[in-house]
């Protein structure tokens, strides 16, 4: 089942699109996605290699489908299938387990027919989970969802979707993993929004 229909339904309540509002900073390899503080949410960073040749935009087209980031190779073309998408919310279920467990049952009510299957992804900094799904429609989903901390107060996820023929299936995955295994949180120190509305003035720091 092709995802960016779970992202947006997702991301449709106010307090997830405050915590979208994420700008990016690129180099050549890497890409840095931030998000201003929102109530008790700290201001963060995620810190993500780039592929070569892929295009990483945070402010149009993620934007356009309620994320934080994608990342493409070529021509945007409006289709999910091979783009890499981060998406950060404000954590609210108790657990990372709980976050993949609701996960599957919103993609089992849209296709009961789909396969999943659970497997833990080493991270040197995060403690992350991953699940993939084979579809009935033959378009296979991976996402893996990453807690960097209860002081932080959000979670992200890395997911992409592919055709279940796609004959660069391989190559995908293996960047894909590349980018979700070696992804860095920062706190952006001194950002924050007082009870009051006021906001302070907030530098990167990793944990």
């Amino acid at each position: 089942m092709r995802r960016w229909l779970l992202l947006i339904a997702a991301c449709a309540s106010p307090v997830c699109l405050a915590v979208g509002q994420a700008d990016s900073v690129q180099a050549d390899r890497v890409v840095l996605v931030y998000g201003k503080a929102d109530g008790d949410v700290p201001g963060w960073a995620v810190l993500a290699d780039k592929l070569s040749g892929w295009t990483a935009d945070c402010c149009m087209y993620a934007r356009a489908i309620g994320v934080n980031l994608v990342m493409y190779q070529g021509e945007w073309t409006g289709k999910p299938e091979q783009v890499i998408v981060l998406n950060v919310w404000p954590a609210k279920l108790h657990s990372l387990n709980d976050e993949v467990v609701a996960d599957r049952k919103k993609y089992l009510q849209r296709d009961p027919g789909a396969r999943s299957k659970l497997f833990r992804i080493p991270h040197a900094k995060m403690t992350c989970d991953a699940i993939a799904y084979e579809g009935t429609d033959h378009f296979d989903d991976v996402v893996v969802f990453c807690d960097p901390g209860r002081t932080t107060g959000i979670r992200l996820s890395w997911s992409m979707t592919l055709a279940a023929g796609d004959p660069q299936r391989r190559a995908l995955l293996d960047g894909f993993m590349k980018v979700a295994a070696n992804a860095s949180y920062m706190s952006r120190e001194g950002d924050h929004r007082s009870r009051d509305g006021q906001r302070g003035a907030g530098k990167h720091s990793a944990p």
